[in-house]
């Protein structure tokens, strides 16, 4: 029985699906399944994961009658997955050779850890060229505190321990975006999880003008908003009117005027308290996410406030 189920959903990723699998099956861990669900492509995907299929028992692949969505479709690949440990992996992506290796090291080494990611490149389509390193938060309690207005993981960069999962019953069922942060809010809010990032490059993220998040960015707008509300409402008992936009704006890097700058202030300090209250981060963690918080009010705020905190640290250090 592998250690490591893989799942890949495809629906029409012909053009970049092989560069995907290979990428997967040139691990230097090597205990691993990998499970390729095709989700009702009507292009070659089919045939492509056929013929890996053919040459390397660690694939498998499901086929769907009909498109269903990411959640769907990753549901499917989770209800065969046999590994202890549940990773992911997009059809248009590369894992860089040493990623399940180093995550399950770490895995196997933090028995507290539940869920570990990466941190990943966003090249363009031909991988010629970097865009951006997406860098995300090592510790748990900032991952957990970015889960309501910042980038907590690379979504298909993390590894679960399988049982996190199925507690939560596996992925969204209805879903077609932000499937990563519903399912992060999620584990967050029902299970005892801890994460962790790993501060390395393993992944490959490319950016294309197929991908779902450049292709129906309204849709996935929307989406995060109600996963996001949804969260506030079970931390708050309540969604205050305009925290979901103050939110969104600091999480785009927004400049925040003084007053609504003072909102967002009182917000995420209520926030860190109520995190720390459902015992959702430690509290010894608080130091560290009222620093995280100061730092994302300095960069939101108009140039002045900027200046005038730069020269206070300078002149009291």
């Amino acid at each position: 029985m592998p250690l490591v189920s893989v799942i890949m959903p495809v629906y029409n990723g012909e053009k970049f699906l092989g560069a995907a699998i290979e990428s997967i099956l040139a691990q230097t861990f090597t205990d691993f399944e990998l499970v390729i669900v095709d989700d009702g492509s009507t292009d070659g995907s089919a045939e492509i994961v056929l013929s890996f299929e053919a040459q390397d028992a660690r694939v498998h692949f499901i086929q769907l009658a009909q498109n269903s969505g990411h959640g769907p479709a990753l549901n499917a690949g989770l209800a065969v997955a046999k590994g202890e440990f549940i990773g992911c992996m997009d059809c248009d992506d590369i894992s860089l050779p040493q990623r399940l290796e180093k995550q399950v090291a770490f895995l196997g080494s933090h028995p507290q850890i539940g869920a570990v990611g990466t941190w990943a490149k966003v090249q363009n389509e031909d991988l010629t060229s970097t865009h951006f390193e997406f860098k995300v938060p090592e510790s748990h309690a900032l991952i957990a505190f970015n889960l309501l207005f910042g980038a907590s993981f690379v979504g298909s960069t993390v590894l679960t321990r399988r049982d996190y999962i199925f507690q939560v019953e596996g992925y969204d069922s209805e879903g077609r975006q932000n499937i990563d942060l519903d399912l992060s809010c999620r584990l967050l809010w029902h299970t005892s999880i801890r994460f962790a990032n790993l501060l390395e490059n393993l992944y490959v993220y490319r950016r294309h003008t197929r991908a779902i998040s450049i292709s129906d960015a309204g849709g996935h707008d929307a989406s995060e908003r109600r996963i996001r509300a949804r969260m506030l409402q079970q931390l708050w008992s309540e969604v205050p009117p305009g925290a979901i936009d103050r939110f969104q704006r600091l999480r785009f890097q927004h400049k925040l005027g003084w007053a609504e700058r003072r909102a967002t202030k009182r917000d995420l300090r209520r926030l860190i308290d109520s995190l720390i209250a459902h015992s959702r981060v430690d509290p010894g963690d608080k130091p560290l996410l009222i620093a995280a918080m100061n730092q994302r009010l300095e960069q939101a705020s108009p140039r002045l406030w900027q200046q005038f905190c730069h020269w206070r640290r300078l002149r009291f250090p």
